[in-house]
């Protein structure tokens, strides 16, 4: 019995050097030149891969795994390989190996390129990618590496442009990698709209351009005749994150639906903690130059007017507003001054305690209904000190947060 115990952990052991991290495993690049394919610098890795491998982002079977996804930089013709020192073999082992290839091929589009020197012949080609759909802003951002001003175009695509559908099938690729839950959207419906960021740089004395991320927005419809976008996918693709890309695209995107009489205001699908912080960001620097924002006006109070104004105006929606209002406010409100931070932690509170009354009154619904011995201790009254704390702690959070902004927006 001994034996077959000592048997079994030599077989674990073995088995547990045949586990690989699948999010170190994936290796990412997005190929400009030849050399890139060589330099581990152009290399990334997923921040997430469990949607493809499973919550423990595993692969068994393999040492040394690679997997290769290679894309060119325009328009993403992808190589992809399954590279690895040794593999469990089921003769041998009695145990099979995960079948990597097949996992990957789901969620990457047919027609990719297999062996390296396919890849190269399809990167000469690369001079002939143009972006898709029409041209809405230019910019250009300093790059210290580079020593030199590089320029970024943003473009609104659709399903129309020739050659856009294959384009989007191999970029959203990078949606499952990049975000925690993402899901890959219906193209057939007409209501999305795409609005694509690119770099554009020079090769052999050609400009070329560089896919840098992208933002899908679906247009929901409102009676009787107006819509409301919906902000559902954005990403900044790795190497060109923190550059500031994402609030260049949505305040083009902003200012695309801006001049459009039939928008009503623009919504988030389930935002992340840093699209919120890019938003505020965002609607802070369209907003500061209404006169419904000015010092005098904060200081009275959030007012029907900001949220009227910003929504003819800006296309910002009331709750969003709200926000906007409370980051202005703290702008100029000092808050050295003990009558003026009283003041403003108050106004932020009240609407902070909003949910905490709605409990409220909903419990005293429910003792209303039940006869005193069936109120168990959880529904006596919430503990207010509790309440308390955790209210200072929102506001806290909350008024470093809006620091941040005001920060950002300075240095704009």
């Amino acid at each position: 019995e001994n034996l077959f115990l000592s048997g079994l952990t030599a077989m674990e052991k073995k088995l547990a050097e045949y586990k690989c991290n699948t999010n170190e495993a994936i290796q990412l690049k997005l190929v400009r030149f030849p050399e890139d394919l060589e330099d581990e610098n152009t290399t990334f890795n997923p921040e997430y891969s469990h949607q493809v491998f499973g919550d423990d982002e595993v692969a068994f079977g393999y040492k040394g795994l690679k997997i290769l996804l290679y894309y060119i930089a325009g328009n993403l013709s992808t190589l992809f390989r399954v590279e690895y020192t040794s593999k469990v073999n089921e003769k041998f082992d009695c145990v099979e190996a995960d079948d990597v290839e097949s996992k990957i091929r789901e969620i990457i589009p047919p027609g990719f390129c297999t062996n390296t020197d396919d890849f190269v012949s399809l990167l000469e080609k690369e001079v002939n990618f143009k972006p898709f759909g029409m041209l809405l802003h230019t910019y250009s951002i300093h790059n210290e590496e580079a020593g030199e001003d590089i320029t970024y175009q943003i473009y609104k695509a659709d399903m129309t442009c020739p050659g856009f559908r294959e384009y989007h099938e191999r970029l959203q690729t990078f949606l499952m990698w990049f975000i925690e839950t993402a899901s890959f959207i219906d193209v057939d419906d007409e209501r999305w709209n795409y609005f694509l960021v690119f770099e554009k740089y020079n090769k052999d004395g050609a400009t070329l351009f560089a896919t840098v991320g992208y933002m899908t927005v679906y247009n929901y419809y409102v009676y009787p005749d107006k819509t409301r976008p919906r902000v559902s996918q954005m990403l900044i693709l790795p190497p060109f994150q923190g550059e500031g890309h994402g609030a260049q695209l949505l305040e083009t995107v902003h200012r695309y639906y801006m001049s459009s009489p039939t928008v009503l205001d623009i919504t988030a699908e389930d935002p992340s903690e840093s699209y919120v912080k890019l938003r505020d960001f965002v609607l802070v620097k369209l907003c500061q130059d209404l006169l419904c924002f000015s010092p005098v006006k904060l200081m009275q109070g959030f007012s029907q007017e900001m949220v009227t104004e910003a929504q003819q105006k800006l296309k910002i929606n009331k709750q969003h507003t709200r926000r906007v209002y409370e980051i202005l406010r703290l702008r100029a409100t000092n808050m050295g001054d003990a009558e003026q931070s009283r003041s403003y932690r108050l106004d932020v509170k009240r609407r902070l305690i909003g949910p905490y009354k709605k409990k409220q009154r909903e419990l005293a619904k429910m003792r209303r209904c039940l006869r005193p011995e069936e109120m168990t201790n959880q529904l006596n009254q919430i503990d207010l000190n509790l309440q308390r704390e955790q209210l200072e702690e929102s506001f806290q959070q909350l008024v470093s947060d809006y620091r941040r902004v005001l920060e950002r927006l300075a240095q704009a």
